[in-house]
């Protein structure tokens, strides 16, 4: 069965730091683009980034350019989103999913507030 399993989430103050991370079971991890969504209450959850199955091709939303980095671990079946300079409207429940496939994982919740 496929499993995507993420962490990292937690209460962070404006300006601060989070790495999230998503394990993936159940497929062939390596030969998958991947991908983080955001839902905050009451909108729709929305692409904040994704990642070619080699790493070596992202994508960002202009809103978190520069201060997002998303990368992959192929040997760990893991893909991280590294988050900087936190912004109160960051504050979202954070999900993984496998590009061109109906695969979630649970999501984690990022609340960024001081």
């Amino acid at each position: 069965q496929v499993q995507l399993v993420e962490s990292g989430g937690g209460l962070v103050q404006p300006g601060g730091s989070l790495r999230l991370s998503c394990v993936a079971s159940g497929f062939t991890f390596s030969s998958a683009a991947m991908s983080w969504y955001r839902q905050a209450p009451g909108k729709e959850r929305e692409l904040v980034a994704d990642i070619s199955s080699a790493g070596d091709k992202r994508n960002y939303a202009d809103s978190v350019k520069g201060r997002f980095t998303i990368s992959r671990d192929n040997s760990k079946n893991t893909v991280y989103l590294q988050m900087n300079s936190l912004k109160p409207e960051d504050t979202a429940v954070y999900y993984c999913k496998r590009q061109f496939y109906g695969y979630w994982g649970q999501g984690t919740q990022v609340t960024v507030s001081s």
